[in-house]
């Protein structure tokens, strides 16, 4: 499992929130609904985005911006057109003054707006990552970022566009599917450009020694791993693996290793039925002594603290 793949591996989209906006001028749209991480993908004609924070992106047919954290921002045909609609949290959408909007403004299937052939068609996905995994690499993402149409370089959004409006068998798997790699997409692209924070681990994937030896890591954090045994695997000595690993990632094998396990236990604990013996076995600890330790030195609670405060 590399970076990325550990992002969508246990909170991926599932039955995740998708909705295609169909406007026409003027419109604004207020989001509140505090969804830790947000993809809108424009099909076409322009929006602007407007976090409370400030920083307002224009949008263009192809481009998509993705909003990390839970503040507020509003989607507009200009920055100056007042919020006619606020969604809250679960998705309920009202007017300014309060009067319900939901079935007020459906235009088709799994489609909402003002016109059912605006001249704004936009797509909406909202997902709901709070682990561990997912925020070693959202972390290093800005509030909110655009990319370009002519740089992400895939069908992805038309293919998106023309399943969302449809109503089959299983299609809710096929959406969060789509949305998935669409995501998947838009990261890739992003952390390739110069003026991307990608956290060190990340860009080290690229190098042939380091990447080989992040992805036995982060594919079996049980092995009983020594930096001597994954020399071995890259053909290089201990010392110079260490010394290029800690070069390039910004901390030594083991290290990373450990915060990569304790990062894994973190979101398995959360899981139903999860003992911290068992969490401990798979990622490493030979008992749930060891994994206690290990956790409360580095995260200043215990297993048992982190399970039942929700992390």
């Amino acid at each position: 499992m590399d970076s990325i793949a550990g992002l969508l591996d246990g909170p991926r989209a599932r039955d995740a929130f998708l909705l295609r906006s169909s406007m026409d001028p003027p419109w604004s749209i207020r989001v509140q609904d505090q969804a830790p991480l947000t993809l809108v993908a424009m099909v076409r004609g322009e929006a602007w985005v407007i976090p409370d924070g400030g920083g307002v992106r224009q949008l263009h047919p192809g481009d998509v911006a993705i909003l990390r954290g839970s503040a507020a921002y509003t989607v507009a045909d200009d920055p100056h057109t007042p919020p006619q609609v606020i969604i809250d949290p679960g998705q309920r959408c009202k007017t300014p003054t309060g009067e319900e909007l939901s079935l007020m403004m459906e235009v088709g299937v799994r489609t909402w707006g003002n016109s059912p052939n605006g001249s704004a068609v936009m797509l909406t996905g909202t997902y709901q990552m709070r682990g561990e995994i997912s925020q070693r690499l959202l972390g290093a993402l800005p509030a909110l970022l655009v990319l370009p149409a002519k740089d992400l370089a895939s069908p992805l959004i038309t293919f998106l566009a023309e399943e969302i409006v449809k109503d089959e068998p299983g299609q809710q798997a096929v959406l969060d599917r789509l949305l998935d790699l669409l995501l998947i997409a838009v990261l890739r692209a992003w952390f390739a450009r110069p003026e991307a924070a990608a956290p060190g681990w990340y860009r080290a994937h690229s190098d042939p020694v380091v990447g080989p030896v992040l992805r036995l890591l982060h594919s079996k954090p049980a092995h009983p791993w020594t930096v001597e045994a994954l020399a071995v695997t890259t053909g290089t000595s201990r010392a110079s693996l260490a010394r290029r690993f800690t070069e390039l990632v910004g901390e030594p094998p083991m290290t990373f290793l450990t915060g990569w396990r304790l990062a894994l236990a973190a979101d398995l604990l959360r899981e139903p039925g999860a003992t911290v013996g068992s969490v401990a076995r798979q990622v490493g600890y030979g008992s749930s002594f060891a994994l206690s330790t290990a956790f409360k030195r580095v995260r200043g609670i215990s297993p048992r603290e982190h399970r039942a405060t929700g992390g």
